[in-house]
């Protein structure tokens, strides 16, 4: 049961944002699952078409979009290549309750 930690504090984290949709949530627990199966090493490399295949969405700007905000939000930390043929770096962590320290009700 302690695989789902992870998902248990982003469901904690995420209880008062607003900002937080669906296809957040989605992509996250894509993360997730892609950061389990690479032996949890932080960060880990990976194509955004890897990510994109296991939450399900076909659309690069949105997944662009949304690793944009959770990283931003503080859920993730984002690193882009921008090169086609270079991953880009995602650093997992625990998230916490008190993590939106920027985001003002």
């Amino acid at each position: 049961m302690e695989q789902l930690n992870p998902l248990s504090e982003f469901f904690a984290a995420i209880d008062d944002d607003p900002r937080i949709s669906i296809t957040h949530i989605g992509i996250y627990a894509a993360l997730l699952q892609y950061w389990k199966d690479h032996d949890y090493n932080s960060p880990f490399s990976a194509y955004s078409y890897q990510i994109m295949k296991l939450a399900k969405i076909s659309a690069r700007a949105t997944y662009h979009k949304i690793i944009k905000d959770l990283s931003e939000y503080g859920y993730i930390r984002y690193e882009p290549s921008f090169k086609r043929n270079q991953c880009s770096k995602v650093h997992m962590f625990y998230p916490k309750c008190n993590l939106n320290e920027n985001y003002k009700k």
